[in-house]
Formats: structure tokens, sequence, C-alpha cells
């Protein structure tokens, strides 16, 4: 789609052309010279007996221009995680697997935890949080990248586009964030397009002009789990381990670093993986939870920015993204008649009404207990501070498990 609009306060680098994946691998090939890249991957052993994994494998089997890659397992048994390094095999890049299970790696949660450092609980946070401390370890990459492991569109053009803008010594960017089109035969993508769009277009009819309203709203995609960062940004940036691990990581990359060194890159033409159930009497399951906890880190960076909430600011939100919501369903049910797809309007405003829910009960336990500890995993400048040697010690633990 040939669209060179630039909106908002990031940079936009879009599709234009015929672009061509050769000229892209070529010249990452000769910035990693320079610039070694190390990609992370965060998956649980169930994905590797899914559809998604071995399309994955033989895309990353073409790829030259990776210094590392670093697979952070959960959820596995030590035969479950010999198979995953036998299934990862045709890789020629090297390989390290993090056995999130394995008894060395229990021993690096317990040290932090005998320190007083949370590494949160399981899951995509403390995954990608282990692995940067071990890339941050070995010291042989400076850039990194990161994208899921349940895509089943996955292209090896979708990680040279993700790299590009932060590995190009010419440009200076320290994040890039990718963007895709969520669209089958359908609009998928329910979280951004009616909640996360909306609740801050509200916030900001609200609060007025601020900066990480604006930060937020100029992403395309900010759920997308595919990005790529430099080191540094890796070791000063916290991560949070719950489903608002995207927008609090967003959160983090706007506290630390000037918009102007952040992008986002439209990645993909088509996007699919596993889709989350929505459902108002699960609130600590699928979307519902996801959607409580993106609006408790919205609510927490607002807080930390100094916008104060009250009873009567959140009556008014309810009713604030309620009318925004509403406003966005009849934008695509129109976009989706001209393009011939299939929209279910009652679902679209089920969505919605199950997304007020999740705001009301964000809202609820954060007036509740605002002053309560945000859910972030301390960074690694902090961690190496009160424990200087745990990153060696991540290092030989991981090196010895893959022995």
């Amino acid at each position: 789609m040939s669209d060179f609009y630039q909106t908002g306060v990031i940079t936009t680098l879009h599709q234009l052309g015929q672009p061509t994946l050769d000229r892209l691998e070529s010249e990452l090939l000769a910035f990693s010279k320079t610039r070694p890249i190390a990609l992370v991957l965060p998956a649980l052993y169930s994905e590797f007996e899914g559809p998604a994994m071995p399309g994955i494998v033989q895309e990353l089997a073409k790829v030259k221009y990776l210094n590392e890659i670093v697979l952070t397992l959960d959820n596995a048994t030590e035969k479950e995680r010999k198979r995953v390094q036998e299934f990862m095999s045709p890789i020629s890049t090297e390989i390290r697997i993090i056995h999130n299970n394995g008894k060395r790696i229990t021993e690096i949660y317990e040290t932090l935890k005998r320190n007083g450092l949370n590494p949160g609980e399981r899951g995509k946070g403390r995954s990608a949080w282990l692995a940067y401390g071990y890339v941050l370890a070995r010291g042989r990459s400076d850039v990194i990248a990161l994208h899921d492991c349940d895509i089943l569109t996955y292209s090896r053009e979708l990680l040279a586009r993700l790299c590009y803008p932060v590995a190009n010594p010419n440009l200076n960017y320290v994040f890039c964030k990718g963007f895709y089109s969520r669209v089958t035969s359908k609009m998928n993508g329910r979280v951004t397009r009616l909640l996360v769009t909306p609740l801050v277009r509200s916030l900001q009819q609200l609060v007025g002009p601020h900066g990480f309203l604006a930060f937020l709203d100029s992403f395309r995609y900010p759920l997308a789990g595919e990005f790529c960062m430099n080191t540094e940004l890796a070791r000063v940036n916290r991560i949070p381990w719950d489903w608002g691990l995207e927008v609090g990581s967003l959160a983090e990359v706007y506290r630390n670093y000037s918009p102007r060194r952040v992008c986002q890159v439209d990645i993909a033409t088509t996007y699919e993986h596993k889709h989350q159930t929505l459902s108002v009497t699960e609130i600590d399951k699928g979307l519902m939870k996801m959607a409580v906890d993106i609006c408790k880190s919205i609510f927490r960076t607002l807080a930390a920015e100094g916008v104060v909430f009250s009873d009567g600011f959140f009556n008014s939100l309810f009713v604030s993204y309620l009318r925004q919501a509403e406003d966005t369903i009849m934008k695509y049910e129109a976009d989706a008649m001209i393009n011939g797809l299939s929209f279910d309007l009652h679902e679209e405003t089920k969505s919605v009404e199950a997304f007020t829910q999740a705001i009301s009960i964000a809202a609820q336990t954060f007036t509740a207990n605002s002053m309560g500890a945000a859910p972030l995993i301390p960074n690694w400048n902090r961690v190496s501070a009160a424990i200087p040697d745990i990153l060696e010690m991540l290092k030989i633990a991981v090196d010895e498990d893959n022995k």
C-alpha cells in the first residue's frame, strides 16, 4: 500500500515501491559487521507442537546476518528441551536455549528473590527479560530483535525490516516497533482497534495534551509483539511481566529516550497468529485479562506523569470511551463494507461492552491500590548493582545447559 503519510511524534517507515529482500539482507549483513544482531525468541514448548514453528525455523535457516539466537523455553521438561534443540538444528546461526524450568535457571530466579529482586511471574515478559540478560552477559551483540513464535504467516522479510532501522548505523534509532494489518476475511486485532485507540483518545480529551498519550497514539499497532532495540535500551528498560507487557515497554521507552529516536516499521502485508478468547465472565483469562492489565499499565504510567485520578474522572472516562468506541465501530463497518470483508456488528459491540467492563475493573483495582507495586521486573543495571556477578552466573548457567 503506497502510504507515505507521517503521523504522530515518531517516525513511520512504510512499505513503498518494490523493496527487495535481497537488498535488505545484503545491507544487514554489512551492518552486522559493526553492529552484531541477536534474535530473542520467547517460546512455550507447546508452540513447537503447533503449526507456526516449522515455518519459522525454515525461514530463519536462510538468514545469514544474525550473530546469535537466544530462545527462552518455558513449560518444558529436560527431554522436551532436547527435542527443541534438535528441532532448531536446521538453523546455522549459533543458538542458545534458556531452559526456564531447568535447575540452573531456577537457581538464578531464587538468587534474585533472596536479594529482594522480583523476577516476576512466568510469561513472555520474564522470558524476554532473561534473554536480554544473557545477551548482555555474552557481550557479543549490539542489537536485539524479538518476535513471537506463533506467527503463521512468518517470512524472513519480517525480521529484516524489523532489524534494519536499528542496525543501520546511518540512522539514529534505538527502538523500532513492528506494525502490520491484522486482516483476513475480517478485521482482527480487537484489543488495539476497540480498546487501546479509543481509550487513549478518550484520555486525551479528558487530560488534554500529554506527551505519553501522544506517543502511544502514534503507534499503528501498539500491541505488536515484534520490536528491535539496541542493547543499551535492554539494559535500562524495566520489563512488565503481565499482559501489559507491550504498553508497559513503550512507557519505558518513552521514559528513557526521545521520541525522535523511536520508529515503527511496516513488517508484513499479512499477519496471522493464534487468537485469544474474550469473555466478561473470565476476567483472569484471555483478552479480558489482557485488557485489564493494559488499562492498569496506562493508568499507572499517567499517574507517574502527574495525572490525578478520581472517581469523577473515571466516570467521565467510561462515558467518553464508550462514545469513542461506538464511533470507531462505525468507521470500521464502513471500512469492511468497501473492502468486502465480513463484519459482525453484534460481536464488535459485545467486544466494546467487555472492554468497558475491563476499564472499570482496572479503575477499581487502581483506585484501591494506586500505591501498589507495578508488575515491573527491575532493569539489568539495578540487578547488576545488587548482585555484581549475576550476569556471569546467568551466562554460566545457560552455557552449561547447552553443552
